[in-house]
């Protein structure tokens, strides 16, 4: 628990994931209103999907945010002398990751739950969570911003530079997408890319309420995996790549002393 309690005096001691955490809101709100606005001019029809047109943007925020708690400890040193206080590195890198998954589930959540507010609010017709699809759509969020975050602070830790944090933006927001052009294997191999499948598990198969059909909203995850499937393989990978970042986190430190 002191461990726990550590590292989230240090997050929340930080500019940066308070600024992450409004630029979270502010983009799921923001779209969420935007979209939803244009059904006043008759645009089109809106759907609870609508109001999370954000969601792409703000999961790449998140992404931001969880790698900088950890490459900013990198470059300020801190967390190397939290090493010195636990010589055991798991301890600490574990309590960090809870930390920032608890965090994101949080700011994931009032997102989430604001930008469907945000859009009722201009335009209640039709956006009323009336159903399950509707539920998790909103609900679901929160778990994956979660999952999400463990992915950054893994990629963090391998990355150890902030710089290296665009590599994550460029990712969630373009190389999924790029591997479905890839000719002959890339749809293939798309079908089980993490965030692809974390879209299925939010989305499902796109039901008549949920309206995610790549018009009124984002465009629909094309894995052949359940809901609750979904979500338990996109968890797997991102504790995949925590256990792995880890191990070569440990192992660079003692190779380096």
């Amino acid at each position: 628990m002191a461990l726990i309690a550590a590292e989230r005096v240090k997050l929340f001691s930080t500019r940066s994931a308070w600024s992450c955490a409004a630029l979270v809101l502010a983009v799921m709100i923001g779209f969420g209103m935007l979209i939803v606005g244009n059904h006043v001019e008759g645009t089109f029809v809106p759907t609870v999907a609508s109001t999370q047109f954000g969601y792409p943007f703000a999961l790449a925020v998140i992404m931001v945010l969880s790698a900088l708690s950890v490459t900013t400890e990198f470059r300020v040193g801190t967390l190397y002398t939290s090493y010195l206080a636990v010589p055991r590195r798991t301890p600490i890198l574990l309590a960090k990751t809870l930390v920032v998954a608890a965090f994101a589930f949080c700011v994931g959540e009032l997102a989430a739950f604001g930008a469907w507010g945000a859009g009722y609010v201009v335009a209640p017709d039709g956006l009323a969570l009336d159903s399950s699809a509707d539920w998790l759509m909103v609900a679901g969020t929160g778990p994956v911003f979660a999952f999400a975050a463990v992915i950054g602070v893994a990629g963090g830790l391998f990355l150890q530079h902030s710089a290296g944090v665009a590599l994550l933006i460029v990712y969630v927001l373009i190389a999924e997408d790029a591997v479905a052009a890839i000719p002959e294997a890339g749809i293939g191999i798309h079908r089980w890319l993490p965030f692809n499948v974390a879209k299925k598990f939010l989305s499902g198969d796109g039901g008549a309420s949920a309206g995610r059909n790549g018009g009124n909203a984002q465009v629909l995850s094309d894995s052949p995996l359940s809901q609750p499937a979904a979500l338990a393989y996109f968890a797997g990978c991102a504790l995949v790549l925590l256990a792995l970042a880890v191990r070569s986190a440990k192992k660079r430190d003692s190779s380096d002393g």
